[in-house]
């Protein structure tokens, strides 16, 4: 049975492709939509890029036909943009606001809805409203109208956290697993690549060992130690000994890092990308995160580029200065100023990474929950040869209001490479900020 799907802006402007995603059905766009397209259209963020794609697309469709009798589509669906001339808010309860535009969405759909209801039953459409707005959902549901959430590009967190299998081997693999560092696998089925793996001695549970399976030539790799340290910093626990054998691996060049806050993602990524720099594996370290506030923004910041983006990349300056005050950095570096005066650290919101080329750099994009997937992928395909990407983030802890823990570039990325050699995920669980950020994670 087709359906007519009436879609609210912000699902516009979350992903411009979804006017044919809809299959054979009929998808509408009360004219309030189109304008604010309009309104949105003007600037240079993603909101307005989105906003500028669904016109070009709606005036693309224009020419094969009127908008508002509907263009049929490749699918068997249909665009239509609806006039409303016979929505006059009169359907609405009156506390409702007739002229705000969600309202609008509201009136379109109940007379959509009552037209269905008088034909017959083998033509008749159901009337669907598709909102990424929550509270208009509500609304729809309370006057009778099925509300959705738009699910396309939304993917289950447990669908990507990072697995550990187990396996068990003759006592003399083990011992071999520690003294080679790698062990060849016969039969490694059910393995993808750069997967955690359990592996037990026969004898005893005991007699065992951490290592990460490689594809390339089926074997699994011993983990970095505890021992071992990176820049003065060494895995605490074992999802961080993950992480760091992810980070020190120059041939997996992209690398997500998951887990609340006070789980180290940071911190290790830095220590991981300062060291490779100090070995000249890289020739820089490049550290950059979107730029959007916790709670009301301050406003207009004085100064030049680096005083304005200043506070938003504290957070990075913080713990590049713990790693340093270490003594383990690197030799007659002090701080991070030292470090971006000789070259070796560039710190740049990604307000301008669009159209660079960043070749054999080894590139931090940290709070990358707060990324759409069209950003993220804007960001990796600036990706040059000899350079490697790390994304960290936290899905629960998202400031973009056009997203949510389930659509954000981060778990986007981690989804779609899981699977390729060239890709490995981590999923930090255990705080290890201090005692009291740990137990607030947990209880707030």
């Amino acid at each position: 049975m087709k359906k007519i799907y009436i879609l609210d802006t912000n699902v516009l402007i979350h992903d411009p492709k979804s006017l044919f995603n809809f299959a054979d059905n009929h998808v509408y766009l009360p004219i309030g939509v189109i304008e604010e397209l309009d309104n949105f259209k003007k600037g240079a963020d993603e909101k307005a890029r989105n906003a500028r794609e669904v016109v070009r697309q709606l005036d693309h469709l224009r020419e094969k036909g009127p908008l508002s009798e509907g263009v049929a589509l490749e699918t068997g669906g249909l665009i239509r943009v609806e006039v409303d001339s016979h929505a006059d808010g009169k359907e609405l309860p009156q506390a409702l606001d007739k002229l705000k535009n969600d309202n609008r969405i509201l009136a379109s759909a109940l007379v959509t809805k009552a037209d269905q209801d008088w034909r017959p039953e083998a033509v008749r459409m159901p009337v669907i409203i598709v909102s990424k707005d929550a509270n208009l959902r509500i609304k729809a549901d309370a006057m009778g109208i099925t509300a959705e959430d738009y699910k396309t590009g939304k993917i289950e967190q447990q669908s990507i956290a990072s697995e550990e299998k187990s396996i068990t081997v003759a006592d003399n693999d083990i011992d071999a697993l520690y003294r080679e560092k790698k062990l060849p696998l016969e039969n490694p089925d059910g393995l993808e690549p750069n997967e955690f793996v359990i592996v037990h001695g026969e004898s005893s549970d005991k007699h065992s060992g951490v290592a990460m399976f490689r594809k390339s030539d089926s074997t699994l790799r011993l983990l970095v130690s505890k021992k071992e340290r990176f820049s003065g910093l060494g895995a605490r626990n074992k999802e961080q000994q993950y992480a760091l054998s992810l980070l020190m691996d120059d041939s997996i060049q992209l690398v997500t890092l998951v887990g609340k806050a006070g789980t180290g993602k940071t911190l290790l990524a830095l220590a991981a990308g300062l060291a490779k720099v100090k070995e000249e594996k890289y020739s820089r370290l490049v550290v950059s995160r979107p730029i959007f506030p916790l709670g009301r923004d301050v406003g207009f910041l004085p100064g030049d580029v680096e005083a304005k983006i200043r506070p938003w990349l504290q957070p990075i300056f913080d713990n590049l200065e713990y790693l340093l005050s270490t003594g383990s950095g690197i030799r007659g570096m002090k701080s991070p100023k030292d470090l971006m005066n000789t070259g070796m650290l560039e710190l740049e919101p990604l307000t301008y990474i669009r159209g660079r080329n960043l070749a054999n750099q080894y590139f931090i994009v940290d709070e990358a929950q707060n990324l759409t997937p069209h950003e993220v992928k804007t960001i990796i395909t600036r990706v040059g040869e000899g350079t490697k990407i790390v994304l960290t983030g936290d899905p629960y802890q998202i400031d973009n209001p056009y997203i949510d823990s389930e659509s954000n570039g981060l778990i986007y990325v981690a989804k779609k490479f899981k699977g390729q050699e060239t890709f490995g995920l981590a999923t930090l669980v255990k705080g290890e900020r201090s005692a009291l950020a740990e137990l607030a994670s947990v209880i707030l």
